[in-house]
């Protein structure tokens, strides 16, 4: 029986994949979280075969969660299941240990295969993901600006986008309002871009604002 815990951070969607992975045959939903905190708790406190993983949750991002399981529970696959498309971090989430990435409108089949080879210690990517993976892997990150960024970068990314100063996502991530400027300053760069006017419509455009 493959022991899975679930994290989303919507009660309904977490539950569409409870039902899902119930339904299966020789898999089993023993654990459910609505946050970051409280899947390294679950994580720590019991064993999982397989840990599905949302890449946004209230208190921190999913790929922050991947890489603490990856510290304490090297051996515990992770398979994210996420509402963004695979091009903007798929490759993020593989390269950070993710044993798998999908889509939320990807079929239950898929999401239950992906649980399966997990556990078996495969990887499990979407014929299109794994054609990209194969001929472009080198050019991604070229072709996909939003792919260079670290993972603060994205989050201050995310809350300029949503209005925030600089002064106040400094106070809000506890840094300095210099760090953060150098921060926005290399999302200019690397985004090709010349200000938070152009910073704000590139999250629009690529989804990033919740």
């Amino acid at each position: 029986m493959i022991r899975v815990l679930v994290v989303d951070d919507h009660a309904v969607v977490r539950r569409g994949v409870v039902q899902i992975v119930t339904e299966a045959e020789g898999v089993q939903c023993v654990g459910e979280a609505g946050s970051s905190r409280e899947a390294l708790q679950l994580a720590r406190a019991c064993e999982y075969d397989v840990v599905v993983l949302d890449i946004h949750l209230p208190d921190g991002s999913g790929l922050d969660v991947l890489k603490q399981l990856r510290a304490f529970k090297p051996q515990t696959p992770v398979v994210m299941l996420s509402m963004y498309p695979e091009e903007q971090y798929a490759l993020r989430a593989l390269r950070a240990g993710a044993m798998g990435y999908l889509t939320k409108d990807s079929a239950p089949i898929e999401l239950v295969t992906a649980l399966r080879q997990a556990a078996r210690g495969e990887h499990y990517v979407t014929p299109a993901l794994a054609e990209t993976l194969t001929a472009h892997l080198d050019d991604v990150a070229a072709a996909a600006p939003l792919e260079t960024l670290s993972d603060r970068e994205e989050q201050v990314l995310r809350l300029l986008a949503a209005g925030h100063t600089v002064s106040h996502i400094a106070e809000e991530l506890t840094l300095s309002v210099k760090t953060v400027s150098t921060y926005r300053a290399r999302l200019l760069k690397k985004l090709g871009l010349t200000s938070t006017a152009e910073l704000i419509r590139y999250a629009v455009e690529h989804d990033l604002i919740d």
